[in-house]
Protein backbone atom coordinates (compact mmCIF):
# COMPACT_ATOMS: atom_id res chain seq x y z
CA UNK A 1 0.00 0.00 0.00
CA UNK A 2 2.72 2.65 0.58
CA UNK A 3 5.00 2.08 -1.65
CA UNK A 4 5.21 3.43 -5.77
CA UNK A 5 4.49 0.74 -8.45
CA UNK A 6 6.58 -0.06 -11.08
CA UNK A 7 6.06 1.73 -14.36
CA UNK A 8 3.57 0.08 -16.44
CA UNK A 9 4.56 -1.17 -19.92
CA UNK A 10 2.19 -2.78 -22.24
CA UNK A 11 2.63 -4.73 -25.65
CA UNK A 12 0.15 -3.94 -28.23
CA UNK A 13 -2.46 -6.58 -28.00
CA UNK A 14 -2.51 -5.95 -24.38
CA UNK A 15 -3.15 -2.35 -25.06
CA UNK A 16 -5.38 -3.21 -27.55
CA UNK A 17 -7.55 -5.46 -24.89
CA UNK A 18 -7.39 -2.66 -22.13
CA UNK A 19 -8.96 -0.08 -24.46
CA UNK A 20 -11.73 -2.44 -25.96
CA UNK A 21 -12.49 -5.57 -23.49
CA UNK A 22 -14.08 -4.82 -20.50
CA UNK A 23 -12.51 -5.11 -17.38
CA UNK A 24 -13.28 -5.29 -13.48
CA UNK A 25 -15.82 -2.57 -12.36
CA UNK A 26 -13.71 -0.63 -10.01
CA UNK A 27 -15.87 -0.61 -7.03
CA UNK A 28 -15.50 -4.06 -6.81
CA UNK A 29 -12.57 -4.03 -6.63
CA UNK A 30 -12.07 -1.16 -3.31
CA UNK A 31 -14.80 -3.68 -1.87
CA UNK A 32 -12.50 -6.41 -2.60
CA UNK A 33 -9.18 -4.81 -1.32
CA UNK A 34 -11.18 -2.79 1.64
CA UNK A 35 -12.67 -6.33 2.76
CA UNK A 36 -8.95 -7.98 2.54
CA UNK A 37 -7.14 -5.12 4.49
CA UNK A 38 -10.28 -4.71 7.43
CA UNK A 39 -10.02 -8.59 7.43
CA UNK A 40 -5.99 -8.94 7.88
CA UNK A 41 -6.21 -6.22 10.69
CA UNK A 42 -9.43 -7.90 12.74
CA UNK A 43 -6.75 -11.20 12.65
CA UNK A 44 -3.51 -9.08 14.02
CA UNK A 45 -6.04 -7.58 16.83
CA UNK A 46 -7.24 -10.94 17.55
CA UNK A 47 -3.48 -12.49 18.13
CA UNK A 48 -2.91 -9.20 19.89
CA UNK A 49 -5.74 -9.62 22.21
CA UNK A 50 -4.57 -13.18 23.16
CA UNK A 51 -1.13 -12.29 23.71
CA UNK A 52 -2.32 -9.52 26.33
CA UNK A 53 -4.76 -12.16 28.24
CA UNK A 54 -2.02 -14.57 28.23
CA UNK A 55 0.33 -11.91 29.76
CA UNK A 56 -1.81 -10.89 32.17
CA UNK A 57 -4.64 -12.54 33.40
CA UNK A 58 -3.05 -15.71 34.51
CA UNK A 59 -0.28 -14.28 36.64
CA UNK A 60 -0.01 -13.68 40.40
CA UNK A 61 1.28 -10.65 42.30
CA UNK A 62 3.87 -11.46 44.50
CA UNK A 63 4.24 -8.72 47.54
CA UNK A 64 7.39 -8.38 49.28
CA UNK A 65 7.93 -6.42 51.80
CA UNK A 66 10.80 -3.42 51.47
CA UNK A 67 11.95 -1.43 54.35
CA UNK A 68 9.53 -0.38 56.95
CA UNK A 69 6.30 0.36 55.61
CA UNK A 70 6.71 -0.04 51.80
CA UNK A 71 6.34 -2.99 49.75
CA UNK A 72 7.17 -3.63 46.14
CA UNK A 73 4.15 -4.88 43.75
CA UNK A 74 6.21 -6.90 41.13
CA UNK A 75 3.54 -9.29 39.31
CA UNK A 76 5.47 -12.15 37.71
CA UNK A 77 4.66 -11.17 33.92
CA UNK A 78 4.46 -7.14 33.80
CA UNK A 79 7.56 -5.07 33.80
CA UNK A 80 6.46 -1.91 36.00
CA UNK A 81 6.72 -1.68 40.14
CA UNK A 82 4.36 0.21 42.22
CA UNK A 83 4.97 1.29 45.60
CA UNK A 84 2.46 0.99 48.38
CA UNK A 85 2.69 1.89 51.80
CA UNK A 86 2.21 -1.06 54.37
CA UNK A 87 1.70 -0.44 58.52
CA UNK A 88 0.87 -2.48 61.14
CA UNK A 89 3.56 -5.29 63.23
CA UNK A 90 5.86 -7.78 61.16
CA UNK A 91 2.97 -10.37 61.22
CA UNK A 92 0.45 -8.12 59.75
CA UNK A 93 2.59 -7.86 57.13
CA UNK A 94 3.68 -11.19 55.99
CA UNK A 95 0.05 -12.23 56.13
CA UNK A 96 -0.47 -8.63 53.53
CA UNK A 97 1.60 -10.61 51.59
CA UNK A 98 0.04 -14.48 51.86
CA UNK A 99 -2.87 -12.99 51.12
CA UNK A 100 -1.92 -10.78 48.23
CA UNK A 101 0.07 -13.87 46.37
CA UNK A 102 -3.56 -15.67 45.96
CA UNK A 103 -5.36 -12.44 44.66
CA UNK A 104 -5.72 -12.45 41.07
CA UNK A 105 -3.74 -8.91 39.24
CA UNK A 106 -6.85 -7.38 38.72
CA UNK A 107 -7.32 -7.33 42.54
CA UNK A 108 -7.90 -3.98 44.19
CA UNK A 109 -7.51 -5.02 48.15
CA UNK A 110 -9.12 -2.61 50.90
CA UNK A 111 -7.69 -0.97 54.02
CA UNK A 112 -3.77 -1.11 52.94
CA UNK A 113 -4.14 1.72 50.09
CA UNK A 114 -2.97 -0.82 47.10
CA UNK A 115 -3.04 1.43 43.88
CA UNK A 116 -2.66 -2.25 41.30
CA UNK A 117 -4.22 -1.24 38.19
CA UNK A 118 -6.26 -3.82 36.64
CA UNK A 119 -4.92 -5.68 33.19
CA UNK A 120 -8.26 -5.68 31.28
CA UNK A 121 -8.42 -2.69 30.83
CA UNK A 122 -5.40 -2.86 27.96
CA UNK A 123 -7.75 -5.05 26.08
CA UNK A 124 -10.80 -2.86 26.67
CA UNK A 125 -8.54 -0.22 24.83
CA UNK A 126 -6.85 -2.20 21.92
CA UNK A 127 -10.29 -2.86 20.54
CA UNK A 128 -11.24 0.23 19.42
CA UNK A 129 -7.80 0.90 18.38
CA UNK A 130 -7.80 -2.35 15.97
CA UNK A 131 -10.78 -0.96 14.45
CA UNK A 132 -9.17 2.42 13.67
CA UNK A 133 -6.03 0.68 12.69
CA UNK A 134 -8.03 -1.39 10.20
CA UNK A 135 -9.90 1.90 9.07
CA UNK A 136 -6.86 3.54 7.98
CA UNK A 137 -5.73 0.82 6.71
CA UNK A 138 -8.32 0.51 4.21
CA UNK A 139 -8.45 4.29 3.30
CA UNK A 140 -4.91 3.94 2.39
CA UNK A 141 -5.15 1.26 0.42
CA UNK A 142 -8.42 3.03 -1.58
CA UNK A 143 -5.87 5.94 -2.08
CA UNK A 144 -3.29 3.87 -3.26
CA UNK A 145 -5.83 2.03 -5.48
CA UNK A 146 -7.32 4.99 -7.12
CA UNK A 147 -3.37 6.44 -7.76
CA UNK A 148 -2.74 3.35 -9.73
CA UNK A 149 -6.43 3.43 -11.78
CA UNK A 150 -5.40 6.92 -12.39
CA UNK A 151 -1.75 5.59 -13.58
CA UNK A 152 -3.60 3.28 -15.92
CA UNK A 153 -6.26 5.68 -17.71
CA UNK A 154 -3.53 8.04 -18.01
CA UNK A 155 -1.27 5.19 -20.06
CA UNK A 156 -4.29 4.08 -21.79
CA UNK A 157 -5.52 7.75 -23.09
CA UNK A 158 -2.03 8.53 -24.09
CA UNK A 159 -1.24 5.21 -25.95
CA UNK A 160 -0.55 5.72 -29.15
CA UNK A 161 -0.94 2.67 -31.72
CA UNK A 162 1.74 0.58 -32.95
CA UNK A 163 2.34 2.32 -36.26
CA UNK A 164 2.26 -0.52 -38.97
CA UNK A 165 3.84 0.36 -42.08
CA UNK A 166 2.66 -2.99 -43.73
CA UNK A 167 0.67 -6.28 -42.40
CA UNK A 168 0.05 -9.94 -43.69
CA UNK A 169 3.65 -10.75 -42.99
CA UNK A 170 3.07 -14.72 -41.58
CA UNK A 171 5.24 -17.62 -42.63
CA UNK A 172 8.16 -15.25 -44.29
CA UNK A 173 11.64 -16.49 -43.94
CA UNK A 174 14.18 -14.47 -41.63
CA UNK A 175 15.51 -13.38 -45.22
CA UNK A 176 12.23 -12.23 -46.60
CA UNK A 177 11.51 -10.58 -43.42
CA UNK A 178 14.64 -8.50 -43.65
CA UNK A 179 14.07 -7.71 -47.48
CA UNK A 180 10.72 -6.41 -46.49
CA UNK A 181 11.66 -3.82 -44.09
CA UNK A 182 14.88 -2.67 -46.15
CA UNK A 183 12.66 -1.95 -49.10
CA UNK A 184 9.88 -0.30 -46.91
CA UNK A 185 12.81 1.76 -45.03
CA UNK A 186 13.72 3.18 -48.75
CA UNK A 187 10.81 4.01 -49.55
CA UNK A 188 8.95 5.59 -47.18
CA UNK A 189 12.66 7.42 -46.28
CA UNK A 190 14.64 8.29 -49.59
CA UNK A 191 14.64 10.97 -51.72
CA UNK A 192 16.35 12.44 -55.14
CA UNK A 193 18.56 15.38 -54.29
CA UNK A 194 19.30 13.25 -51.01
CA UNK A 195 22.67 12.47 -49.39
CA UNK A 196 22.29 9.19 -48.16
CA UNK A 197 24.07 6.77 -45.73
CA UNK A 198 24.59 3.17 -46.82
CA UNK A 199 25.05 0.42 -43.91
CA UNK A 200 26.63 -2.63 -43.68
CA UNK A 201 25.03 -6.36 -42.90
CA UNK A 202 22.13 -8.18 -44.26
CA UNK A 203 19.36 -6.22 -43.43
CA UNK A 204 21.19 -3.15 -44.59
CA UNK A 205 22.20 -5.16 -48.26
CA UNK A 206 18.30 -5.29 -48.86
CA UNK A 207 18.20 -1.74 -48.82
CA UNK A 208 21.34 -0.88 -50.85
CA UNK A 209 19.54 -3.45 -53.33
CA UNK A 210 16.28 -1.39 -53.50
CA UNK A 211 17.95 2.23 -53.61
CA UNK A 212 20.45 0.53 -56.54
CA UNK A 213 16.66 -0.19 -58.03
CA UNK A 214 15.16 2.85 -57.63
CA UNK A 215 18.23 4.76 -59.07
CA UNK A 216 18.41 2.56 -62.43
CA UNK A 217 14.41 2.86 -62.70
CA UNK A 218 15.03 6.57 -62.61
CA UNK A 219 12.94 7.32 -59.90
CA UNK A 220 15.71 8.23 -57.87
CA UNK A 221 17.62 11.22 -58.98
CA UNK A 222 20.25 13.63 -58.26
CA UNK A 223 21.39 11.10 -55.36
CA UNK A 224 24.50 10.78 -54.23
CA UNK A 225 25.59 8.11 -51.26
CA UNK A 226 28.20 7.33 -48.44
CA UNK A 227 28.88 3.42 -47.74
CA UNK A 228 30.23 2.40 -44.57
CA UNK A 229 32.27 -0.61 -45.53
CA UNK A 230 34.38 -1.96 -48.57
CA UNK A 231 31.79 -5.02 -48.85
CA UNK A 232 28.82 -2.13 -49.07
CA UNK A 233 31.08 -0.32 -51.58
CA UNK A 234 31.49 -2.74 -54.06
CA UNK A 235 27.77 -3.58 -53.86
CA UNK A 236 26.74 -0.18 -54.23
CA UNK A 237 29.39 0.19 -57.14
CA UNK A 238 27.89 -3.37 -58.82
CA UNK A 239 24.40 -1.60 -58.68
CA UNK A 240 24.88 1.14 -60.16
CA UNK A 241 24.96 4.06 -57.27
CA UNK A 242 26.88 7.22 -57.14
CA UNK A 243 29.33 7.37 -54.36
CA UNK A 244 31.78 9.98 -52.29
CA UNK A 245 32.92 10.01 -49.04
CA UNK A 246 32.49 12.07 -45.47
CA UNK A 247 35.84 14.12 -47.55
CA UNK A 248 32.88 15.30 -50.06
CA UNK A 249 29.79 15.58 -47.99
CA UNK A 250 30.08 16.26 -43.76
CA UNK A 251 26.26 16.61 -43.95
CA UNK A 252 24.08 13.15 -44.66
CA UNK A 253 20.14 13.51 -44.89
CA UNK A 254 19.62 9.97 -44.06
CA UNK A 255 20.95 6.78 -43.22
CA UNK A 256 20.29 3.12 -43.07
CA UNK A 257 21.51 0.89 -41.70
CA UNK A 258 21.05 -2.63 -39.30
CA UNK A 259 21.67 -3.43 -35.64
CA UNK A 260 22.36 -6.78 -33.83
CA UNK A 261 20.33 -5.86 -30.69
CA UNK A 262 17.81 -3.23 -29.91
CA UNK A 263 16.80 -2.33 -26.33
CA UNK A 264 13.09 -0.17 -25.68
CA UNK A 265 15.55 3.21 -25.57
CA UNK A 266 16.36 2.63 -29.21
CA UNK A 267 19.88 2.22 -27.72
CA UNK A 268 22.04 -0.33 -30.54
CA UNK A 269 24.45 -2.88 -30.57
CA UNK A 270 26.10 -2.75 -33.76
CA UNK A 271 29.77 -3.83 -35.54
CA UNK A 272 28.55 -7.69 -35.82
CA UNK A 273 29.82 -7.09 -39.12
CA UNK A 274 32.90 -5.18 -38.28
CA UNK A 275 32.36 -2.07 -39.47
CA UNK A 276 31.23 0.18 -36.34
CA UNK A 277 33.80 2.57 -36.73
CA UNK A 278 32.59 3.78 -40.45
CA UNK A 279 29.31 3.19 -39.87
CA UNK A 280 29.36 5.71 -36.29
CA UNK A 281 30.99 8.22 -38.29
CA UNK A 282 28.23 8.17 -40.75
CA UNK A 283 25.75 8.07 -38.96
CA UNK A 284 26.65 10.82 -36.55
CA UNK A 285 26.50 13.43 -38.76
CA UNK A 286 23.04 12.35 -40.43
CA UNK A 287 19.71 14.23 -40.14
CA UNK A 288 18.10 10.88 -39.89
CA UNK A 289 19.19 7.67 -39.01
CA UNK A 290 16.58 4.57 -39.83
CA UNK A 291 17.50 1.22 -38.01
CA UNK A 292 16.04 -1.76 -39.91
CA UNK A 293 16.02 -4.94 -37.80
CA UNK A 294 13.72 -8.07 -37.53
CA UNK A 295 11.96 -9.17 -34.59
CA UNK A 296 14.81 -10.89 -33.32
CA UNK A 297 17.03 -8.07 -32.94
CA UNK A 298 14.92 -6.47 -29.91
CA UNK A 299 15.59 -7.44 -26.27
CA UNK A 300 14.93 -5.76 -22.81
CA UNK A 301 18.52 -4.74 -22.22
CA UNK A 302 21.73 -4.96 -24.34
CA UNK A 303 24.22 -7.25 -23.51
CA UNK A 304 23.85 -10.88 -23.19
CA UNK A 305 22.26 -11.57 -27.00
CA UNK A 306 25.11 -10.30 -28.75
CA UNK A 307 28.74 -9.95 -28.29
CA UNK A 308 29.46 -6.28 -28.15
CA UNK A 309 32.24 -5.80 -30.42
CA UNK A 310 35.17 -2.90 -29.94
CA UNK A 311 37.92 -1.83 -32.58
CA UNK A 312 41.42 -1.71 -31.13
CA UNK A 313 44.74 -0.67 -32.36
CA UNK A 314 47.15 -3.50 -33.23
CA UNK A 315 49.58 -1.97 -31.04
CA UNK A 316 49.41 -3.77 -27.36
CA UNK A 317 46.10 -4.94 -27.93
CA UNK A 318 46.43 -7.80 -25.35
CA UNK A 319 46.67 -5.02 -22.81
CA UNK A 320 43.94 -2.84 -24.26
CA UNK A 321 41.65 -6.04 -23.64
CA UNK A 322 42.80 -6.39 -20.30
CA UNK A 323 41.96 -2.45 -19.04
CA UNK A 324 38.63 -2.81 -21.41
CA UNK A 325 37.70 -5.98 -19.44
CA UNK A 326 38.33 -3.95 -16.33
CA UNK A 327 36.09 -1.05 -16.99
CA UNK A 328 33.92 -0.38 -14.00
CA UNK A 329 30.64 -0.43 -16.27
CA UNK A 330 31.91 -3.24 -17.71
CA UNK A 331 33.85 -5.93 -15.27
CA UNK A 332 30.76 -7.09 -13.30
CA UNK A 333 28.60 -8.16 -16.24
CA UNK A 334 31.22 -9.57 -18.36
CA UNK A 335 31.84 -12.68 -19.37
CA UNK A 336 34.72 -13.35 -21.24
CA UNK A 337 36.47 -10.94 -24.00
CA UNK A 338 37.78 -12.91 -26.98
CA UNK A 339 39.75 -11.44 -29.57
CA UNK A 340 38.22 -11.58 -33.45
CA UNK A 341 39.79 -14.32 -35.44
CA UNK A 342 39.40 -15.13 -38.99
CA UNK A 343 37.20 -12.69 -41.34
CA UNK A 344 36.28 -9.37 -39.83
CA UNK A 345 32.76 -9.56 -41.32
CA UNK A 346 31.76 -12.55 -38.29
CA UNK A 347 32.18 -12.57 -34.69
CA UNK A 348 32.49 -16.43 -35.39
CA UNK A 349 36.51 -17.61 -35.64
CA UNK A 350 36.82 -18.37 -39.01
CA UNK A 351 40.80 -18.59 -39.44
CA UNK A 352 43.90 -19.03 -37.63
CA UNK A 353 44.91 -15.43 -37.91
CA UNK A 354 43.48 -11.85 -36.03
CA UNK A 355 40.99 -10.46 -38.10
CA UNK A 356 41.65 -6.95 -39.18
CA UNK A 357 39.33 -4.35 -40.40
CA UNK A 358 38.64 -2.27 -43.08
CA UNK A 359 40.78 0.41 -40.74
CA UNK A 360 43.70 -1.91 -40.48
CA UNK A 361 42.84 -2.18 -36.51
CA UNK A 362 41.67 -5.47 -34.43
CA UNK A 363 38.81 -6.58 -32.62
CA UNK A 364 37.71 -7.79 -28.96
CA UNK A 365 33.99 -9.09 -28.78
CA UNK A 366 32.47 -8.40 -25.84
CA UNK A 367 30.89 -11.64 -24.36
CA UNK A 368 28.04 -10.70 -21.85
CA UNK A 369 26.88 -12.97 -18.64
CA UNK A 370 23.64 -10.48 -17.61
CA UNK A 371 22.33 -7.25 -19.00
CA UNK A 372 24.57 -4.39 -18.65
CA UNK A 373 23.08 -2.03 -16.17
CA UNK A 374 24.25 1.44 -17.72
CA UNK A 375 24.85 1.31 -21.46
CA UNK A 376 25.76 5.31 -21.43
CA UNK A 377 28.32 4.73 -18.59
CA UNK A 378 30.14 1.62 -20.34
CA UNK A 379 29.98 3.76 -23.67
CA UNK A 380 31.62 6.74 -22.51
CA UNK A 381 34.10 4.22 -20.40
CA UNK A 382 35.36 2.78 -23.51
CA UNK A 383 35.40 5.74 -25.84
CA UNK A 384 38.05 7.12 -22.93
CA UNK A 385 40.16 4.19 -23.01
CA UNK A 386 43.06 5.00 -24.91
CA UNK A 387 43.58 1.96 -27.29
CA UNK A 388 40.20 1.82 -28.16
CA UNK A 389 39.31 3.60 -31.59
CA UNK A 390 35.59 2.78 -30.74
CA UNK A 391 32.89 0.28 -29.78
CA UNK A 392 29.47 -1.14 -30.95
CA UNK A 393 27.09 0.69 -28.86
CA UNK A 394 25.21 3.40 -30.44
CA UNK A 395 23.46 5.00 -27.57
CA UNK A 396 20.77 7.95 -28.97
CA UNK A 397 21.38 7.79 -32.42
CA UNK A 398 18.69 6.09 -33.59
CA UNK A 399 15.79 8.23 -34.75
CA UNK A 400 13.32 5.64 -35.99
CA UNK A 401 13.31 1.54 -35.23
CA UNK A 402 11.37 -0.20 -38.53
CA UNK A 403 11.07 -3.73 -37.39
CA UNK A 404 10.16 -6.57 -39.51
CA UNK A 405 7.71 -9.20 -37.32
CA UNK A 406 5.38 -12.16 -37.57
CA UNK A 407 1.97 -9.67 -37.40
CA UNK A 408 3.86 -7.17 -40.26
CA UNK A 409 6.47 -4.13 -40.44
CA UNK A 410 5.91 -1.51 -37.99
CA UNK A 411 7.83 1.37 -36.34
CA UNK A 412 8.89 0.80 -32.94
CA UNK A 413 7.40 2.69 -30.15
CA UNK A 414 10.40 3.97 -27.79
CA UNK A 415 10.30 2.94 -24.26
CA UNK A 416 7.92 -0.36 -24.75
CA UNK A 417 8.69 -3.35 -23.76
Amino acid sequence: FFFGYPPITMSHVESRALLHNDVVPSWVQKTLLGVAAFLGCVALSAAAVATDRAMYDHGTALYAPVGQGIATVRPTTMARSVPMPITGSVQQQASVVMAASQEPTNAVPSGNGFALEGSHAAGWMFAPMAVLMAGLTAMVAMIRLSQRQASVVQKVATYQPRRWLMTSTAGLSQDELKKMVGYKSVDDHVRSGMVVGLGTGSTAAFAVERVGQKVASGELTDIICIPTSERTKEQAESLGIPLCTLNEKSHIDVSIDGADEVDPDWNLVKGGGGALLREKMVEIVSDKFICIVDESKLCPGLGPGFPLPVEITPFCHEHTMRVVAGLPAIAPYLKEAVLRMGSSSSNKPDGDNIAVTDNGNYIVDLHFKEMIKDAPAAAAQLKNTVGVVDHGLFIGMATEVIVAGSEGVYVMEKGQQ
